[in-house]
């Protein structure tokens, strides 16, 4: 096997190239998989457009995270896997002893961000050793590759969903419907929601919500999207509103929407260094629980994994394209104006 492989390559914000670069050597506890689909997702667009720590630290940079493969070779000290066997991996997993990690909040373990795989945009990926070991799964024969690569993300939906705690004929409100929103609904449908209001300025992620379990819709460039909630709740806001997209004023507008003594959960990352506001009277005495969530958990990984293998989820409104490996630049441009939701890259 050539040592040398096809990624595409991250050099610096907005400039991603497709370029010859070394196939990943593999120590003794990690594996080395042969990727046959791998999707874009909205930290990749985030990359793209204003960096990551982690790849500005040393660039070139491979990316990506969202994968499902064969395995090629393995460590001589790997047990229960073998080449050839059809795999999923998650992007990172915790050392399963630390602070956090004994308080039931892998998710929190430090480790992660020293575990964390890039590399997925790319023929071939290496499977560091705590993945192997918390986060990498066997997938049946019957699971297309591009339905397992959802597995990661919809990972962190399901932790979401249970941070939530929505309760039957609840009201629940979904700010963001990209692929995480359009699983969010999916999933809040399932513990039990009777009403799901989607919010978007995106014509195509609007309807895939109608098709994702949506009640209700909003174009927020169209209506204020916290008046029609009070409208839609007799003025008293929706149970759990859920923000999916990463931005201070959407936060904000979600603990508007939210009722008192309801739930507020911030699922999307915002910008380091910014700042959002609330008022503290109706904090206090609305009595509002406001939750950040954070990744997944091996436990997530593998409750997402059975949600896909059982069929319930949709694949085909998550994944809307399919590209090369050499167009990765503009499946990436495509996600972030909303012109598709996740693109499957095939190496």
């Amino acid at each position: 096997m050539s040592r040398k492989m096809m990624a595409a390559m991250f050099h610096d914000i907005g400039d991603v190239r497709y370029e010859e670069t070394d196939i990943p050597e593999i120590g003794p506890r990690e594996i080395l998989v042969k990727i046959k689909k791998a999707l874009t997702c909205g930290t990749d667009v985030k990359t793209y457009k204003r960096g990551h720590p982690l790849l500005l630290r040393n660039p070139p940079a491979l990316f990506g995270h969202e994968y499902a493969g064969i395995i090629e070779e393995i460590g001589k000290e790997v047990k229960n896997f073998e080449p050839g066997m059809r795999v999923v991996a998650t992007n990172s997993a915790p050392c399963g002893s630390c602070f956090f990690c004994k308080r039931n909040r892998p998710n929190l373990c430090q480790q992660l961000k020293n575990t964390f795989v890039n590399g997925a945009f790319a023929e071939y990926i290496r499977v560091p050793e705590a993945v192997v070991k918390w986060n990498t799964h066997q997938i049946p024969d019957s699971l297309a590759f591009e339905e397992a690569a959802l597995t990661e993300p919809l990972a962190c939906v399901v932790h979401g969903i249970e941070e939530a705690n929505i309760e039957l004929g609840d009201t629940v409100v979904v700010i963001g419907a990209g692929p995480i929103g359009q699983m969010l609904m999916m999933l809040a449908k399932k513990s039990g929601a009777s009403t799901v209001i989607a919010s978007d300025l995106a014509e195509l992620r609007r309807n895939m919500a109608k098709k994702a379990g949506a009640d209700i819709v909003i174009d927020p460039a169209e209506e204020d999207p916290i008046e029609r909630v009070k409208e839609e709740t007799s003025g008293y806001g929706a149970d759990v509103v859920i923000e999916a997209v990463g931005l201070p004023t959407t936060w904000e507008q979600a603990v508007k929407m939210t009722r008192n003594a309801g739930m507020t959960v911030l699922f999307g990352g915002a910008a380091s260094g910014t700042k959002f506001e609330i008022d503290t009277v109706r904090f206090h005495y609305g009595q509002l629980t406001i939750k950040g969530v954070f990744h997944l958990t091996p436990k997530h990984v593998e409750q997402a994994l059975n949600l896909i293998i059982s069929g319930s989820i949709k694949p085909e409104i998550l994944i809307t394209h399919e590209m090369p490996l050499q167009k990765i630049t503009e499946a990436i441009e495509m996600m972030g104006s909303g012109k598709s939701m996740k693109v499957a890259i095939k190496p």
